[in-house]
């Protein structure tokens, strides 16, 4: 069809793929990512040929992967230096291993079959890495971003974006038949180091005088530009020296992420982050040969079913020795077992240089592909698992807890819970919330929360959330037995970590003193209070005698709540004095009243 000629109608053409194509995909529960895929092989010139170009697509491709570019400068600008600091032997171990365990893995099995050894090694080397665009989006979709193999995922992916960056700049290497100094010029090298120091000093020194001065002047839409000027502009100066757009982006952010405005860019970015990688990937399904696939699709099918066995076995196996139980080990192997958007620019690059013949590129390229495609398609099985495990009554495994310990830990998230971790995650106070609930844990994610799947009420458990290191427990259990269970472990084996308990009833407040619990709240106590006084004003009690029958029973109903706990063990004299408590409260209520009518300030105040 020729009506898509022009960028306009492109342009629009892209914007409805993404604003139908990702919705039904998560709808059918694939994933957004695999929406996008399909949408770009259905419009591309092997599908029904809307955008009809090979030219076409390689452009928009091109212009899609400052998606990539703006994905790395917001990882960056996660990675503090302390966080950086605390995940560096995941990062530098288990990613690095990865990489050289599998491209060797791959490299030999591509020689074997009959494949130059340089192209081989480039080939295991490319291959090795996954798509960090793709799996981290994949992860946040299914809120486990920031679970223990979220986080393993997240440094592999890291490493390999690092390692990505040599691997492109040493390709020259790899063609036998071109003199080494052809690609590694020595100025060329001088030029990409000054480059590179150029960007830190002026990430360090001008970019916060910059945006401050810009949030001085309270223009939105000023603030939008300014974060979209540092990450073309580092862009444009990678590029420049003839290194990754996306590094420099990466480097931007990393030394950005102590930033007083690191969440105002943040916030600045993310739109166009999200809409660029869908158009990214869009353009990666248009690019899909399938005239390629179709001519010996079982061939295809064979080598993406073996990048994913190779590269998943070898990431379960790091992940166990990592640390991950069973089912984490898997999620994380699935997570990044695909191929990654690296690949094509490797393969890209390749190409131009002689190292690979362009027909193996259009194979690779049309395995990395389905390898993409497979990823959410594979996490849904494993879902699937999951779910069949739990109706045949299987106990899942329980999270991982954080490597960095919280000032705060909840355990339980019902009602009680959840109001809490969500004042805390606003106010940026770091949380571990815990609960033995794996459905209640799942809904509670769902809505954007951080939270474990952890039984509180055992001591394993609150050592690995490392509970003796944190500043306050908040206990909102809503069964009593096993919130004075978990009491008595922390009193036990942390006293020294103050508990803010929530309570049932009466009874359940006197069971948690036992235990030395100091601030204890019954559930119901306030509000039951509040909505009181507002059917008093509805009934027509005047303001003041609202507030003072409210203050005058809240302060008896506490003296005697303490009072009773000596005695709250024994039901015939807890019955004699709750009689005795309600004739008390009578006559203190009478005693009110004949104040305000003797009190001559009160009259005249009437």
């Amino acid at each position: 069809m020729q009506i898509f000629t022009s960028f306009l109608a492109q342009l629009t053409l892209l914007l409805m793929a993404a604003v139908f194509a990702a919705p039904l995909a998560k709808r059918l529960g694939i994933g957004s990512v695999l929406g996008y895929l399909f949408a770009g092989i259905l419009i591309g010139p092997f599908g029904l040929g809307l955008i009809y170009s090979v030219y076409q697509v390689g452009r928009i491709q091109h212009f899609a992967e400052f998606g990539v570019v703006m994905l790395l400068f917001l990882i960056g600008l996660e990675l503090r230096p302390r966080r950086l600091w605390v995940m560096r032997s995941s990062i530098f171990g288990l990613g690095g291993t990865q990489v050289l365990v599998t491209g060797l893995i791959l490299g030999v099995g591509i020689y074997l079959f009959g494949v130059a050894y340089n192209t081989a090694i480039l080939l295991g080397l490319a291959l090795a890495l996954s798509s960090t665009a793709f799996a981290l989006q994949v992860l946040e979709e299914k809120s486990e971003l920031k679970s223990r193999h979220g986080r393993a995922a997240f440094s592999v992916l890291l490493f390999q974006d690092l390692a990505a960056i040599p691997l492109i700049a040493l390709i020259p290497l790899f063609a036998l038949n071109t003199p080494v100094g052809e690609g590694m010029q020595f100025w060329g090298a001088v030029r990409a180091l000054a480059m590179i120091c150029i960007v830190i000093l002026v990430g360090r020194y001008v970019i916060q005088y910059l945006f401050r001065f810009v949030a001085s002047t309270n223009i939105r839409e000023a603030m939008t530009a300014c974060a979209l000027l540092i990450v073309t502009g580092v862009a444009l100066l990678m590029e420049v020296a003839g290194l990754s757009a996306a590094l420099g982006a990466f480097l931007a952010g990393a030394l950005l992420a102590e930033s007083e405005y690191r969440h105002e860019m943040e916030a600045a970015i993310k739109p166009f982050e999200g809409l660029l990688l869908g158009l990214f990937f869009t353009a990666v399904g248009m690019s899909l040969n399938l005239q390629i696939f179709f001519e010996n699709p079982g061939l295809i099918l064979m080598l993406a079913a073996a990048l994913l066995a190779i590269k998943g076995a070898v990431l379960y196996l790091l992940g166990r020795w990592y640390g991950l139980k069973n089912r984490s080990a898997r999620r994380f192997a699935i997570a990044i077992s695909q191929g990654g958007e690296f690949a094509f620019v490797i393969f890209s690059a390749a190409r131009g240089t002689g190292v690979i013949e362009s027909s193996l590129v259009d194979l690779v390229s049309v395995v990395v592909t389905i390898s993409l495609m497979a990823t959410p398609l594979l996490l849904a099985f494993d879902d699937i698992l999951i779910k069949r495990h739990r109706i045949t009554g299987e106990t899942p495994e329980f999270d991982s807890m954080p490597e960095e310990e919280a000032p705060v830990i909840i355990a339980g998230l019902g009602r009680f819970g959840q109001i809490a971790v969500r004042i805390l995650t606003a106010k940026k106070i770091p949380v571990i919330a815990l609960d033995a609930d794996s459905q209640q844990v799942n809904i509670v994610r769902k809505f954007g929360n951080q939270v474990y799947y952890g039984d509180p009420a055992r001591l394993d458990i609150l050592r690995a959330a490392q509970a003796g290191k944190a500043r306050a427990f908040m206990l909102a259990i809503d069964d009593v037995d096993k919130s004075v269970h978990i009491a008595l472990l922390m009193r036990t084996h942390y006293p020294h970590v103050p508990i803010y308990a929530r309570a049932r009833d009466r009874m359940h407040v006197h069971r948690l003193m036992d235990t030395g619990v100091e601030t204890i709240l019954r559930e119901t106590f306030l509000s039951s209070l509040d909505l009181t006084a507002d059917m008093l004003r509805g009934l027509g009690l005047p303001e003041e005698e609202v507030l003072k029958t409210i203050q005058t029973f809240k302060e008896h109903d506490q003296s005697r709540l303490y009072d009773d706990y000596e005695h709250y063990t024994d039901a015939e004299k807890m019955q004699a004095r709750t009689r005795a408590s309600a004739d008390e409260l009578e006559e203190l209520f009478s005693q009110d009243i004949e104040k305000e009518l003797t009190d001559p300030t009160v009259i005249g105040g009437n």
